[in-house]
């Protein structure tokens, strides 16, 4: 990549991250403040290092711990309101600076009295537990933003007026101190599977992610995706979509891959001839997919397998077929429109070549090979994140242009546990939501109400847990995003028998589609922030090149071949040719355009046609084949035309 294109796309992704990543809108501290945060989030990731070599610790206790060192670090972070002081600590947050890791720490310091106690709560438990819920809002406001926290206060009002509401969704109800005990006291509410899976798997892989971070991964994977497809057509938006699929094997935050590669990516594409509005969203869309991606899919396949019980080996390749189908379209799209456009690639000289970057800087993807061969093979993912962590240090090493000193291998602990404070947050008060759940009964209510909105048909189902999970994604980071959707939206999809892999990834995707469909779209707003286009056209650009994302879905719990449940190898083949097909034909009707320019009518064909190949059925298929077939050799006679009146 050439200065030139360094100095254009040079814009303050600090300000837009702040803006729509409530994560990143920190403090920076100075002199001493500095220092104790420094040496609290070392001694939290040194924590986590030693249970994860030696053992875990009984599952209360290292939570606990956990959620302590979580947050302290939040609350001396992150200021209360936006206009204090971001260059020292506020004396109300150091205060509950605190609290955050003594309420906590409570569990751990009297858990044998608590264990003997079986449920039993004093007035002093109550006091702590109750503390404990509202340092968990207030937490998961600062950090991860007001829809979380709406959701989880919503629950928690829910739980204790159940018996004065009318209808289905009535229960019994709960007074406060069983609730706080349920909540704060049981494996149930906030230290629940969610935190569990915090305190253990994800912090590992955030603090992996921190230290590929260092050795310059993300800028590799910049530099490849310009080799390989920065000369094609419209190769700009090639390579966003190339290089966040990449660092979405990694990325744990929609928002973040956009800045992080859209800072580069996005001047580029304006700079060959996209519109702001569609650079924009290219990036975005992009970004947002690594969120589906495996290896972690934003750390939610952890959370994937704890919840469904099935192994994580087994959710990740299930999950890989999908996301690539999902990328197709992407690509797919960006292709149709440089094509429409007219846009060319970069030319050779402004390019990096390939084998200069595989020779100097290709053993930095070593790590990122070997945890995907580890996880594979069957070692457990905290085995595979430490072995992956210790060998991201080690392969810097290898050559002198990469290597990697003592203080960033510190500073690299410091980073991992910073960016481990958002999925704490959305994880503790994902826990209020789950802990309401299993107290009142409420994911089956939810299901027994959408089945019977639907009158029991599976599509309308289909329909409205699409339409709940894209509300409850809103503005919510993966991990929290998955919890909600999966605890509210899936057991409808469960009561009809759909196959438990495939009714949690079709809400997990609905979900996470969330960032790029208005009106709330986070992604798509933090590429106009980039592109500086309007952030409603961005989202609406957006979500027309996430049309696999709506299709994909409904194709694997229509015929969960897809997701390789009871699949033949040749009916998988056919899946996967026939839903490429159909991609291409919706995309091009999304973009109006295939080899020449389409009418409302050929828009309507290769739709229509697209729709009936990714819908499983031999009948369909041909049909849809048919149709397309037809919109095609429409558009030859119309380019053929138009080339002779020329």
């Amino acid at each position: 990549m050439t200065e030139k294109i360094r100095e254009e796309a040079a814009v303050d992704s600090q300000e837009i991250l702040r803006k729509f990543d409530k994560e990143s809108d920190y403090r920076v501290l100075k002199g001493f403040a500095a220092k104790i945060v420094s040496a609290i989030a070392i001694t939290f990731s040194l924590f986590q290092l030693y249970t994860a070599i030696f053992g875990v610790l009984d599952a209360m206790i290292q939570r606990s711990i956990h959620v302590a060192f979580g947050f302290c670090l939040i609350f001396l972070l992150y200021p209360a309101k936006s206009d204090w002081p971001r260059d020292r600590i506020h004396p109300v947050d150091f205060i509950l600076s605190i609290l955050g890791a003594a309420v906590p720490l409570y569990i751990t310091v009297f858990y044998k009295q608590l264990v003997l106690r079986a449920g039993t709560v004093t007035t002093v438990d109550y006091i702590v537990g109750a503390i404990g819920v509202l340092l968990v809002l207030e937490a998961a406001r600062r950090v991860v933003g007001l829809p979380i926290v709406t959701i989880a206060s919503l629950f928690i009002i829910y739980a204790l007026i159940g018996p004065y509401i009318p209808g289905q969704l009535a229960h019994r109800g709960a007074d406060l101190p069983t609730l706080v005990q349920h909540l704060f006291y049981t494996t149930e509410g906030i230290f629940g599977i969610p935190i569990g899976v915090s305190s253990t798997f994800i912090f590992l892989f955030i603090l992996f992610g921190a230290y590929l971070e260092k050795t310059g991964l993300g800028q590799l994977f910049i530099d490849l995706a310009n080799a390989i497809a920065g000369w094609a057509s419209g190769g700009p938006a090639k390579v966003a979509v190339l290089s966040s699929g990449l660092m979405g094997t990694v990325s744990g935050s929609s928002v973040a891959n956009v800045v992080g590669t859209g800072s580069f990516t996005i001047p580029m594409m304006k700079r060959l001839g996209y519109k702001p509005e569609f650079a924009g969203a290219v990036e975005a869309t992009a970004s947002t997919g690594g969120q589906l991606m495996p290896p972690i899919m934003g750390a939610a396949a952890f959370l994937m397998a704890e919840f469904t019980k099935i192994p994580y080996s087994r959710i990740i390749g299930a999950a890989a077929i999908p996301a690539l189908l999902y990328y197709f379209g992407v690509w797919t799209g960006v292709h149709l429109e440089a094509k429409r456009l007219g846009l060319r690639g970069l030319s050779k000289e402004e390019l990096p070549k390939f084998k200069e970057i595989v020779l100097e800087r290709g053993h930095l993807i070593i790590p990122l090979v070997a945890i995907v061969y580890l996880l594979v093979t069957g070692f457990t993912p905290m085995k595979a994140a430490l072995y992956a962590i210790f060998l991201s240090i080690i392969s810097a090493m290898l050559r002198k242009n990469t290597r990697i000193s003592l203080t960033d291998i510190i500073n690299g602990l410091e980073q991992g546990a910073r960016s481990a404070l958002g999925v704490i947050a959305a994880t503790a008060c994902a826990g209020i939501i789950i802990g309401v759940v299993t107290l009142t009964g409420l994911g089956l209510k939810l299901g027994t109400s959408l089945v019977d909105l639907a009158n029991g048909k599976l599509f309308l189902t289909l329909f409205f847990t699409m339409i709940t999970s894209l509300i409850l994604g809103m503005g919510v980071p993966t991990t929290a995003n998955y919890v909600i959707t999966s605890t509210i939206a899936a057991p409808a999809l469960l009561m009809l028998n759909v196959p438990v892999l495939a009714a949690h990834m079709f809400a997990f995707y609905f979900g996470i589609i969330a960032d790029v469909t208005p009106p709330v779209a986070l992604a798509a707003f933090a590429g106009a922030g980039i592109a500086k286009a309007n952030p409603l056209k961005t989202g609406l650009n957006a979500s027309k090149l996430a049309i696999a994302a709506f299709l994909v879905p409904y194709i694997f719990v229509y015929n969960p071949a897809l997701l390789l449940i009871n699949v033949q190898p040749l009916e998988i083949i056919w899946i996967i040719i026939t839903s490429i097909i159909g991609i291409v034909g919706v995309s091009s009707a999304v973009s109006g355009y295939l080899i020449t320019n389409q009418s409302i009518v050929e828009r309507l064909i290769f739709f229509i046609g697209g729709i009936l190949l990714v819908t499983p059925g031999l009948k369909t298929d041909i049909i849809g084949a048919a149709l397309l077939v037809i919109g095609y050799l429409v558009q030859r006679s119309k380019l053929s035309k138009t080339a002779k009146s020329h």
